[in-house]
């Protein structure tokens, strides 16, 4: 199985986004480039803040598109083609409305839940083969009600459930990079 080259954290750019369930994706890339100890730089060409770093011995690529969540294909996308990485290789870490807050799972391929920023992603890397790590935001109970919520902030109990998720998450990310999946989820999942 291929080991993790490209990892993309999803979120809506502004300030007005930053806090929001959308943006859950962006929380855990932040916790990646603080242990990286780096700073992205903003890149045109990719439509997003990049950097190139080691983590656990092993080198990879961040990524947080600066496009709108709806558009984040664009990025990933850009990144992929230039460095010639394989979707195989690439980890998106997103909110998932159909987990509760402080759950986190890992997956390969499949649907996308109606989350836009995976279909984009689908749509320009022409595949659903590539791996994510799902943050449980909770479900708002009516449909009609998703879009105000996802792009609503979490109440305290639910930002520090899902701040714990990822914290949790942390600890599996030496077996997520090396392409050691089953370990990563057998980790992630028992206690989540």
């Amino acid at each position: 199985m291929n080991s993790i080259q490209l990892i993309a954290g999803l979120g809506n750019p502004g300030a007005q986004y930053t806090g929001t369930r959308h943006n859950v994706g962006a929380w855990c890339l932040d916790m990646l480039t603080q242990v990286a100890n780096c700073r992205l730089k903003a890149e045109s060409q990719f439509h997003g803040l990049h950097a190139i770093v080691t983590l656990w011995g092993q080198e990879c690529h961040l990524l947080c598109p600066t496009t709108y969540m709806n558009e984040s294909g664009l990025s990933v996308r850009a990144v992929a083609k230039y460095y010639k990485i394989p979707s195989e290789s690439i980890l998106i870490l997103h909110d998932d409305i159909d987990l509760p807050p402080g759950v986190v799972r890992l997956k390969f391929d499949g649907g996308t839940g109606g989350h836009n920023g995976l279909e984009d992603i689908i749509d320009h890397l022409h595949t659903k083969k590539f791996h994510r790590l799902r943050f449980g935001v909770g479900h708002p109970g009516h449909g009609n009600d998703v879009v105000r919520y996802v792009l609503d902030v979490p109440s305290v109990s639910e930002r520090t459930l899902i701040q714990e998720a990822i914290q949790h998450a942390q600890e599996s990310f030496p077996e997520i990079l090396s392409g050691n999946f089953s370990k990563a989820m057998q980790k992630l999942h028992q206690k989540s």
